[in-house]
């Protein structure tokens, strides 16, 4: 088996995006001792922000778990960054924080969030178990429905 998370990712079928840059006064990622922080990912394709619009409205829960998945991917890349594509150097995903631009009636943001923490289990396996919060709120940046930030224990 690869010690590629690149590997494991196209295993999947699925791609990676385009590295982000940080929107505004922040960086992208911190390592501290052990753990790294990535900053919030939004959904995007092919380098720009996509799924613009609110679940419950623009979205149903399906669509909304495919941008959590898409903004996993972008927390992948970055993790592929600071690990030097290394599956040995991911101990654990830790958590997972995910905001889900919705409207006041809907009710299942831990499903839409379930796009992001499945693409982690099926990439990291049981490394990728991890806990994680999922809210609703009244807007994200440039009106993207899903948000995820993450917590990574490195070897």
């Amino acid at each position: 088996m690869s010690n590629s998370i690149r590997a494991r990712v196209e295993q999947l079928g699925l791609s990676l995006p385009p590295l982000t840059s940080p929107a505004a006064n922040y960086v992208s990622r911190v390592r501290t001792g052990n753990l790294l922080y990535l900053s919030g990912q939004i959904a995007q394709q092919q380098g720009e922000p996509a799924y613009i619009g609110k679940l419950g409205r623009e979205f149903n829960v399906e669509q909304g778990q495919l941008a959590a998945l898409s903004c996993g991917l972008s927390l992948i890349a970055h993790i592929i960054q600071a690990t030097d594509d290394r599956l040995d150097q991911v101990r654990k995903v830790v958590r997972l924080g995910g905001f889900v631009n919705a409207t006041p009636e809907f009710a299942d943001h831990s499903q839409v969030v379930n796009g992001a923490s499945d693409l982690m289990v099926s990439v990291f396996g049981d490394a990728g178990r991890h806990v994680r919060t999922s809210v609703g709120v009244g807007s994200l940046p440039v009106g993207v429905a899903v948000e995820v930030d993450a917590i990574i224990e490195l070897a």
